[in-house]
């Protein structure tokens, strides 16, 4: 197998954790009106994964929750609450490192949003070292659409082989592999860098 030539990582469960309920306690505390928060975030997914593909603006969407939850506090301050449910993965920013080290181009790919990424990129300084960026949001297009792939491929200026993928959900892993890249499913981080060493990346 040829070896890759450049690494994309997913970000959220593969770089950092993150848990919406860490948002919703917080919104809660400041809400005018009960509200099942539990319930929100599941009957307001239409909304978000419009909100990360680029359909709706981040003051259309945080409008929308406001108006929804009855938030006291600011437009800004709800930004704040809305992108801090992030924690740090510290194997997998530690195996990225080490892939910048050993000189491969690493690309952050991303089904996600505005405020989650100026969360993200505020608070976790090793976002900073990546060679390029392809975010949903952005692209308009969400993975396991074709058309963020091929953004992906024309950011890097590689395809097939040449790129080794590493995301934990199977149906985005099986579209890469639709598209010839090398792809690791992460699990664990142990499983993540067995799967690395294996390749003789590291």
């Amino acid at each position: 197998m040829t070896q890759p030539s450049a690494i994309v990582f997913d970000l959220g469960k593969v770089l950092v954790d993150f848990d919406y309920a860490i948002a919703a306690k917080k919104i809660a505390a400041q809400s005018g009106r009960p509200v099942d928060f539990a319930r929100l975030f599941v009957d307001e997914l239409p909304w978000l994964l419009r909100y990360e593909n680029g359909e709706l603006t981040t003051a259309e969407f945080v409008a929308r929750l406001i108006s929804l939850t009855g938030y006291t506090g600011t437009a800004n301050e709800f930004e704040a609450i809305f992108g801090d449910i992030f924690t740090a993965i510290p194997p997998m920013i530690e195996l990225h490192a080490a892939l910048r080290q050993k000189g491969f181009p690493t690309f952050a790919f991303s089904n996600t949003n505005e405020l989650a990424i100026r969360h993200v990129r505020q608070n976790f300084p090793f976002f900073a070292n990546f060679t390029g960026y392809i975010y949903s949001h952005e692209v308009g297009s969400m993975k396991p659409d074709a058309k963020i792939y091929e953004a992906l491929e024309h950011l890097a200026g590689k395809s097939g082989g040449e790129l080794l993928y590493i995301d934990d959900r199977p149906e985005n892993i099986a579209a890469g592999v639709q598209r010839g890249w090398q792809t690791i499913w992460h699990e664990t981080p142990e499983k993540t860098l067995v799967a690395i060493r294996q390749l003789g990346v590291l």
